[in-house]
């Protein structure tokens, strides 16, 4: 069974719905944004222990502090590549970025081989069922680009903002879609 719970973000967000299989967070995704096609929103609402701990998580983390502690979560069909990208997206730390070529050399030298391409680790970071909790935000292109964030663009720069991320160095590619929240 699956089930799923609305979380109310502050102003300048989308507000965030989020499932789980009754014990284990198994997504978390920003509203009408094109990650919600990965996910089940076809099910009970009920408000279950995970969900509670949950809304915990993201009360602290939108209060503008680094919550230190993690909801328990689930990933389904979790390859060791994309484990690999979602371990290393997990070291990031808060209010700190890392490049798609940086976690694709760190992976790299994990192997042992020459080099990694770094848009498999954009699938695999675009693949991650559970955002902000699993920092996929963080991760940006070498060149400052702000792409590829399936919570959509406006979110992905308020929640780096909301870290206190130097904004100056990033920019939005043209193409991509940003509406201010």
């Amino acid at each position: 069974m699956v089930y799923k719970w609305l979380y109310k973000t502050p102003d300048g967000f989308s507000d965030i719905i989020m499932n789980s299989d009754g014990e284990y967070l198994t997504g978390l995704w920003f509203i009408d944004t094109s990650d919600a096609k990965k996910h089940t929103l076809d099910c009970e609402e009920k408000e279950l222990p995970i969900f509670k701990e949950t809304n915990k998580w993201l009360d602290i983390y939108f209060s503008g502090k680094n919550p230190c502690f993690t909801p328990k979560y689930k990933i389904n069909n979790l390859t060791p590549f994309r484990k690999q990208v979602i371990d290393i997206m997990n070291t990031i730390p808060y209010g700190k970025t890392l490049t798609y070529n940086d976690i694709a050399k760190i992976i790299a030298e994990d192997k042992g081989i020459k080099r990694m391409s770094s848009q498999a680790v954009g699938g695999a970071v675009g693949w991650n069922p559970i955002c902000i909790i699993i920092p996929c935000h963080r991760v940006v292109g070498t060149n400052g680009s702000l792409t590829g964030y399936g919570g959509g663009m406006s979110n992905k720069v308020a929640l780096l903002t909301s870290e206190h991320i130097d904004m100056s160095k990033f920019f939005i590619p043209k193409g991509v879609v940003y509406e201010k929240m």
